[in-house]
């Protein structure tokens, strides 16, 4: 990779160390300079005018998201954010009492709240897959599960908020096809850092946002359906671009993707996730993937230097979330030591409200985060480890 272009391309990284590319990567220029663009022509000419200029670029976003994940156009919408996506899927999902809905240690309190709201309201039940000896979902004992016929879902990240394995996605999504159940994948962590194509994984459903590591605008994610199942789901609420008003008495929902977003769009942040999505393409996703992984290598090994330092990273393969707990030294501190340093380093925490199943089985109540981007560089880490090699303990 080019990495010096990519720097380049990437203003932020003259001024700080940003590793927190887990919850907002700094944007690419590519990325500001077209956000730029369509906020400069609203304020010269209007939104609704604006947009209508803009209409061949706006439907390439769907075109480019496709290109992304190895979907069609047609089986993608375009939702405010990763959190409303995964949202109208889940909620749009016809389950009923008794209904089965599997998912991960790993998930997302964001997604286990509806599981929960659901089971109140429905009476479906949740049950967690185990993990195998590394950390991630025990394949056998998912295959087992499966056996059951009440099972209606199969629903967990590709990567938790606070590091721990990249799940075996092609795999589970192939036991779950064999055994007729569908899947939801939360791969926010996922669509930027590394590989995604729907295809080969074979999840029904997928949400993804902007702001992580495909590097778009905040507030704006995407939903992947299946054209088959899309067909099928109907979405929690509807409006005018959702459906159509036919007669005073009757509607209908439109056939693609689209029936699951609504009539009002940042139309800024929309051409900016897919300037974002090209961008990443130009780059090449497994050529990224590569280099993460081995800066994120290069970290864990650069921890082991600092004492009183433990990682917490488990899976057979890990990805570019790097998280750790410090002796004699809460995440809290951490975080603001690092910020406090002449360059400042970004980092984060991840705390137990977030995953709590994973991190109530680790005995864990927070760690630190660092999540590293191919931008990123080994100085950059080495600075950081210098930082944490000074840093005071209470």
């Amino acid at each position: 990779m080019n990495i010096e272009q990519l720097r380049a391309d990437t203003p932020g990284v003259e001024q700080l160390i940003h590793f927190n590319n887990a919850g907002a990567a700094l944007m690419p220029d590519p990325v500001i300079e077209v956000m730029t663009r369509h906020l400069q022509l609203e304020a010269r000419i209007g939104g609704y005018e604006a947009a209508g200029q803009q209409s061949v670029e706006v439907e390439n976003v769907y075109e480019d998201i496709g290109r992304l994940i190895n979907a069609r156009p047609e089986e993608i919408a375009v939702i405010e954010n990763a959190t409303r996506a995964w949202d109208m899927a889940f909620y749009s999902l016809p389950l009923r009492p008794g209904d089965v809905v599997l998912t991960s240690t790993t998930e997302y309190a964001g997604n286990y709240i509806p599981y929960l709201q659901l089971k109140q309201q429905r009476g479906i039940e949740i049950r967690v897959i185990p993990n195998d000896e590394q950390g991630q979902v025990s394949l056998p004992a998912l295959r087992d599960m499966l056996g059951d016929d009440r099972v209606a879902l199969v629903s967990l990240p590709v990567i938790a908020t606070n590091g721990g394995p990249v799940q075996p996605i092609e795999q589970i999504g192939a036991l779950a096809r064999a055994a007729g159940v569908l899947f939801l994948l939360d791969a926010c962590q996922g669509v930027g850092q590394m590989p995604i194509d729907v295809q080969k994984i074979g999840c029904h459903m997928l949400a993804a946002t902007s702001r992580k590591y495909l590097r778009g605008p905040r507030g704006m994610g995407f939903l992947y359906v299946e054209k088959t199942l899309c067909e099928n789901l109907e979405p929690a609420f509807l409006d005018l671009h959702a459906a159509s008003l036919l007669t005073p008495d009757t509607f209908k929902i439109r056939g693609d993707a689209r029936r699951f977003e609504n009539w009002e769009c940042n139309v800024a942040a929309k051409l900016g996730m897919g300037a974002a999505a090209r961008y990443a393409l130009a780059q090449g996703i497994e050529p990224m993937w590569q280099r993460i992984q081995r800066l994120s290598a290069h970290l864990r090994n650069r921890l082991a230097d600092v004492p009183g330092v433990t990682p917490q990273d488990m899976g057979a393969i890990k990805s570019g979330i790097v998280t750790f707990t410090c002796q004699n030294a809460g995440a809290a501190h951490v975080k603001d030591w690092l910020a406090g340093q002449e360059k400042r380093i970004n980092v984060t925490t991840s705390t137990f409200r977030s995953t709590m199943l994973d991190m109530q089985q680790r005995d864990l109540l927070e760690v630190s985060r660092a999540s590293l981007h191919a931008y990123n560089t080994e100085a950059e880490i080495d600075a950081m480890v210098n930082a944490l090699l000074r840093m005071p303990r209470s």
